[in-house]
């Protein structure tokens, strides 16, 4: 199927009765997309590609050397070929022109009669818009037999036989797994030309690529190939149309192996709660990958809001499916279980440990990302990644660890916050000294003299304080963070000098500060928390 003509079929049409061809005959294979009348001399404007031009020579009566700028514009515009009603302005085509054509084997059609240029414009045109026409026809029936298969069939093959079957091509599926498959099937040696792209100066071959993606990510490439004929816009569509329908069955394919995996993971509970036999683990870990494989692991919470509000097996099978699709990519194994509140993710590294970390964060991303060209919502999406271990037999404390940084991450400056266990070195630290109870009083043992003046005087001493550590005591960086003027700033550093004394910016004083300050933020939020939770439970209580 084509939406478009030959020179050839056109020249079979009753209105080319009385034609010639003068030059280009090797030509007559070229497509024609439309027919077009073109009389000026300057053509480059109104051409797109694969026009037939139709002309009475109107523009070059005067000075026939002007037809070879003409059809040399032709050329270079890709047009089809050039139709020139003979007697009624020329008499002759120059041999240079004729030459031209040959050079490039474009079509020159001479009119031997006076004919109505009308006429045979309608005629084409009728003709490519019914071929246009039963183009999207032939593809809607196509398309309505794929979703057909969609219900029928257990196995991708067999779409890759309608189409192999369909277009008489060969078809080659190249997974990103690196498994190749071909239909019908083909020698190694042809597959492996093509694979490497040995045949890229074949003329005879002609072919095609699609990408089927999953989840926003290649999943396989999908690839027609045919020596018989040179591949055109119908099959492009039928190669997209399939490979569209192959990415849903994948999908669903996939969807239906992780909710099976969603029945069998009562020993990763045991797991991460560092109750599993060595033996038992390996068994378990051999009996799904090599457990030689993997150089380490770290287990990661995952709190996710939205999917809390819906309903949770499906949504969680979606986002576990869209998850381990992208870490996949990033070298990481996963295994998914749950808690009453929180996912839970084993992540078993496949790579060498030392870019654990970046590689981690990255995938991280690709979710946010993924999840922002979607809009599958899943804003709150609270993670915290535990300690990577080496022994999977210490995953228990890598699960520890990632509940603590869920937990710290809600006393954190946004600007400090992370992902990570081991970046949350100072947090962790407050965290047991607030345990141990004297932190309140070490804290406003330093600062009570600045926090008090802002409460006595409507202050801003502990915010200027804090940017102006930040900022290395930078005065003019400081004062346009804080958005106030140099003379402002000075008359605030003098009173933080006076409170604090002079040497505040001393390097062990200063850290001294920027520690308090640190601990001064996390217990207000620690304390806000703890109110909310107080006020939850009251309310609780009394209904």
């Amino acid at each position: 199927m084509k939406s478009y003509l030959t020179v050839e079929e056109i020249l079979s049409r009753k209105h080319f009765e009385h034609t010639e061809i003068v030059a280009g005959a090797c030509g007559v294979n070229r497509y024609v997309k439309w027919v077009h009348v073109v009389e000026s001399i300057e053509a480059t404007h109104l051409l797109k590609g694969n026009e037939l031009i139709l002309s009475t020579g109107l523009g070059w009566k005067d000075d026939p050397r002007n037809l070879l700028h003409f059809v040399q514009q032709l050329i270079d515009c890709h047009a089809t070929g050039l139709c020139i009603e003979m007697n009624t302005y020329i008499k002759t085509i120059p041999q240079e022109v004729l030459t031209l054509a040959n050079t490039h084997q474009f079509p020159i059609i001479v009119f031997h009669q006076e004919v109505l240029f009308v006429e045979i414009t309608h005629d084409i045109h009728s003709l490519i818009i019914n071929k246009q026409y039963q183009l999207l026809k032939e593809l809607e029936q196509f398309s309505l037999k794929l979703n057909n298969m969609m219900l029928e069939v257990n196995h991708h093959d067999q779409f890759l036989s309608l189409l192999q079957s369909y277009l008489d091509v060969n078809v080659m599926t190249i997974f990103t797994s690196g498994r190749v498959e071909c239909t019908p099937n083909m020698s190694a040696n042809q597959r492996n030309r093509i694979l490497h792209d040995e045949v890229k100066h074949d003329e005879n071959l002609s072919k095609m690529t699609k990408t089927v993606q999953i989840l926003g990510d290649a999943y396989a490439e999908l690839m027609i190939l045919s020596r018989n004929r040179e591949l055109n816009e119908f099959d492009a569509l039928i190669l997209d149309r399939t490979a569209n329908i192959l990415g849903q069955f994948w999908l669903r394919d996939l969807y239906v192996k992780e909710k099976r995996l969603d029945r069998h993971d009562e020993w990763l509970h045991s797991w991460i709660n560092g109750e599993i036999k060595r033996d038992l683990l390996y068994h378990q870990l051999s009996s799904l990958h090599d457990s030689s494989d993997f150089s380490g692991g770290i287990v990661w919470v995952c709190k996710v809001k939205e999917l809390q509000a819906r309903s949770p097996n499906k949504e969680y099978t979606y986002f576990k499916l869209m998850t381990r699709t992208v870490f996949e990519q990033f070298g990481f194994h996963l295994f998914f279980t749950e808690s009453e509140d929180h996912l839970i993710i084993l992540a078993l590294d496949k790579r060498k440990n030392e870019s654990w970390k970046e590689r981690m964060t990255k995938a991280i991303s690709g979710i946010h990302q993924y999840d922002s060209q979607h809009r599958k919502s899943y804003t709150e999406l609270s993670i915290g990644a535990g300690q990577y271990v080496q022994d999977l037999m210490k995953m228990n404390k890598s699960y520890q660890s990632a509940l603590q940084t869920i937990e710290l991450q809600k006393f954190v400056d946004e600007e400090y916050t992370s992902y990570f266990y081991e970046d949350l070195h100072m947090f962790r630290m407050l965290n047991i000294l607030k345990e141990q109870g004297n932190l309140e009083e070490t804290v406003y043992g330093y600062l009570e003299p600045v926090i008090e003046y802002d409460k006595s005087f409507n202050g801003e001493l502990l915010t200027t304080l804090r940017i102006y550590l930040e900022c290395n005591g930078s005065k003019q960086e400081t004062s346009k963070k804080l958005f106030i003027v140099r003379q402002t700033l000075y008359h605030r550093i003098e009173k933080l000098e006076k409170i604090l004394g002079g040497d505040f910016m001393h390097p062990k004083k200063r850290l001294e500060l920027e520690f308090m300050l640190a601990a001064y933020t996390y217990l207000k939020r620690h304390n806000k928390e703890m109110n909310v939770k107080n006020q939850s439970c009251y309310i609780s209580q009394n209904i």
